[in-house]
């Protein structure tokens, strides 16, 4: 069978060519568009620019075919064989590539937009600049695959297998790469923003320069990383893999990275505004200084070049409110707890995450996790249904009119009077409350005595207050302050 006569025929209505052999044919241009070519062999064959939309070629072959500028639009190439074929330009949009080989293809410029190419073997492919948005890539290979530039935003590529490919520039913006394979990839300058890289293999990769801001990387590896100069602005490191990695003048503001490993990882210069010192691996770290200016502008550097170095800065306590009351939680005072607390948060939303609750025999300990700043607002407000919430705020006031310069420092206290005024405002602000608290009920637990102790991340504790008949058998109706 001849060009001629396959044209002919098609032009005739027949469209079955399934196992026609078709190998280096001329068909440039032609119109074979719907027509079945499935297992067929076209390897060689030439088939620039032509209309091949909706076209069936599964399990076809089409080794070292040419295919630049061809219409391969919502063509069916499952398992079909086109390695090393010259795609140029090619439109494949919503093409079936499902476990299809394009091993060292030329798909330079390619449009693969919503095309299913799961299991597919992409392997040393060349997609420099290729459109890929919201292609299915699940578990496909695409190791040692130029995709410089190319699009792949909320492309699916979980699973899949992109070692030693270079990713240079290429936007994947909102891609899932969950557990994908990156080892040694390279993805400098990259735009992975709001990308699911959740347990991800990104040993030693290449991440200079890359937008990772609002990125989910928890559980991932990236021991050996290189992400100098990486924004990682409100990026989930939860129980990342640091271990050696350089972070230099990574933007980190608003990161949340507790349970990481950063053992042997450099972080000289990186921007660490309002990221968590706690819980954190951190032993040989390299960092000279950091920057804590909210907007990363150098404008509050912190040097650790001193004898303590990095150690003592990054192996802060987790800041806490504890408030311990002497009674047992029942049901009932559970419920009204957990409502007033509800209905605080709707006011003051410092207070929308709920404490941690340890219920003994004659106590009962609440305690607020929260940052150095907030510490003592949130005690202000989590006292409220309480007998001795007076007393415990008033104390909260003289202890903010008391400390002395360092000592603000060390609470994130700038202004005592503003402090001050802002707690004076929530009194007004929570005054309906009051009416309903929990403190006019009949419940026995919120009239029992109290004792409100706030530990910063520095590890220094302050009791704010202590109720006289605190731990003792029986109530007593006068109360004892401590500061």
């Amino acid at each position: 069978m001849n060009v001629t006569e396959i044209l002919k025929k098609y032009a005739a209505g027949v469209k079955d060519f399934s196992g026609a052999n078709l190998a280096e044919m001329n068909l440039t241009s032609a119109n074979l568009s719907g027509a079945d070519l499935s297992e067929a062999n076209l390897s060689v064959a030439n088939l620039s620019g032509a209309n091949l939309s909706r076209t069936n070629f599964s399990r076809a072959r089409l080794n070292v075919a040419r295919l630049s500028g061809a219409n391969l639009s919502n063509a069916k190439l499952t398992q079909a064989n086109i390695n090393l074929a010259n795609l140029i330009r090619a439109d494949l949009r919503g093409a079936e590539l499902t476990q299809a080989a394009l091993i060292r293809a030329e798909l330079i410029r390619a449009d693969l937009s919503g095309a299913r190419l799961q299991e597919a073997n992409l392997s040393g492919a060349d997609l420099r600049e290729a459109t890929l948005r919201q292609a299915q890539l699940s578990r496909a290979n695409l190791s040692e695959a130029n995709l410089r530039g190319a699009i792949l935003t909320e492309a699916i590529l979980e699973g899949a297998n992109l070692h030693a490919s270079d990713s240079s520039r290429t936007d994947l913006s909102g891609s899932n790469l969950r557990g994908a394979e990156l080892k040694q990839a390279t993805l400098s300058q990259a735009n992975l923003s709001g990308a699911d890289l959740r347990g991800a293999n990104l040993r030693w990769t290449d991440l200079s320069g890359a937008n990772l801001s609002w990125a989910n990387l928890s559980e991932a590896k990236l021991s050996g990383a290189n992400l100098t100069g990486a924004d990682l602005t409100n990026a989930n490191l939860l129980n990342a893999s640091l271990v050696y990695a350089d972070l230099t003048q990574a933007r980190l503001i608003h990161a949340d990275w507790i349970g990481a490993d950063l053992t042997g990882a450099t972080l000289t210069g990186a921007k660490l505004h309002a990221v968590s010192r706690v819980g954190l691996k951190t032993q040989g770290i390299v960092c000279e200084w950091i920057d804590l200016s909210p907007e990363g502008d150098r404008s509050e550097i912190v040097h650790l070049d001193t004898d303590e170095g990095p150690q003592s800065f990054f192996n802060e306590t987790l800041p806490t409110v504890r408030i311990i009351i002497d009674a047992a939680l029942d049901i009932a005072a559970n419920l009204a707890l957990i409502s007033t607390y509800h209905q605080l948060a709707q006011l003051y939303p410092i207070l929308n995450q709920a404490p941690n609750i340890e219920v003994g025999v004659r106590k009962t300990m609440l305690t607020f996790t929260a940052s150095n700043a907030e510490l003592l607002k949130i005690a202000y407000l989590g006292i409220v249904p309480f007998k001795d919430a007076a007393a415990t705020q008033k104390n909260l006031i003289t202890l903010v009119n008391r400390l002395q310069t360092p000592e603000l420092r060390a609470w994130e206290i700038q202004d005592p009077r503003q402090t001050q005024e802002l707690m004076t405002a929530i009194d007004r602000g929570i005054e309906p409350l009051k009416k309903t608290s929990p403190v006019n009920s009949q419940l026995n637990f919120f009239q029992a005595p109290t004792q409100t102790i706030v530990t910063n991340s520095s590890n220094q504790s302050l009791t704010v207050y202590c109720h006289s008949a605190f731990g003792k058998p029986s109530i007593q109706s006068s109360s004892d302050s401590i500061i």
